[in-house]
């Protein structure tokens, strides 16, 4: 216990730290960049190395013996479907366009070519990354410490987290609630497909799904 205890201590805070340092503490500077990408680096590396030193244990590619791709697609299609009836019923009226607009200008993701492949890189890399890193790291190593639900409720607040303070730049509180209780109850979902399976595929697809439904709303608020 005390292993996993030290695992989730040294991985879990990286990236609200980053996002904290990159955005809030040392926005626009080489210090708040470099913590920035520094939490990155971390976050994906350190379970490889906690797996091989101190775990023992060979990598692997996370088969989906047990299946499990069919859960993945009809969670990732009926939970874009809500997000599309939310967006078009109330979220509209909720987002300031302009404003999200001029932000997405200042980090250069008003061009369509940079902001397809911002979307390609977040879908297809991205994702894969923190079902690696929420979902197989961090909950099995909550598993050691808590129950299947502590673990799922763990991996899923720990990754809602720095969500949470990235979305205060560009949202009203009021969507950033509404965004930061969507994001856990997607991060509990996977995690309980983790559990369930014993593979990040299945959750990867449906976590994939989601993504591409959340980018092509920001690219028709952005580009119309």
């Amino acid at each position: 216990m005390k292993k996993s205890i030290l695992a989730l201590l040294l991985l879990m805070p990286a990236p609200t730290i980053g996002v904290l340092a990159g955005m809030y503490w040392f926005p626009n500077s080489k210090l708040g960049s470099a913590i920035f990408i520094g939490s990155k680096i971390w976050l994906f590396l350190f379970p490889l190395v906690w797996l091989k030193l101190v775990d023992q244990k060979k990598i692997s590619l996370s088969p989906a013996r047990k299946g499990g791709f069919v859960m993945g697609a009809i969670t990732g299609l009926a939970i874009s479907i809500f997000i599309l009836v939310l967006y078009k019923t109330v979220g509209s009226s909720l987002i300031d366009k302009e404003f999200l607009v001029e932000k997405m200008t200042e980090i250069g993701l008003n061009s369509l070519p940079v902001y397809i492949g911002g979307a390609l890189y977040w879908t297809l890399v991205n994702s894969v990354l923190e079902e690696y890193v929420w979902r197989w790291f961090c909950v099995e190593k909550a598993e050691g410490v808590f129950n299947s639900v502590g673990a799922i409720i763990c991996a899923a607040f720990f990754f809602t987290l720095h969500h949470i303070f990235a979305m205060n730049l560009y949202f009203s509180n009021f969507v950033v609630i509404v965004g930061a209780i969507g994001i856990f109850i997607g991060a509990a979902l996977w995690s309980f497909m983790y559990i369930k399976y014993r593979s990040v595929w299945p959750g990867y697809l449906s976590h994939a799904i989601v993504d591409l439904c959340i980018f092509g709303i920001g690219g028709y608020i952005i580009f119309g």
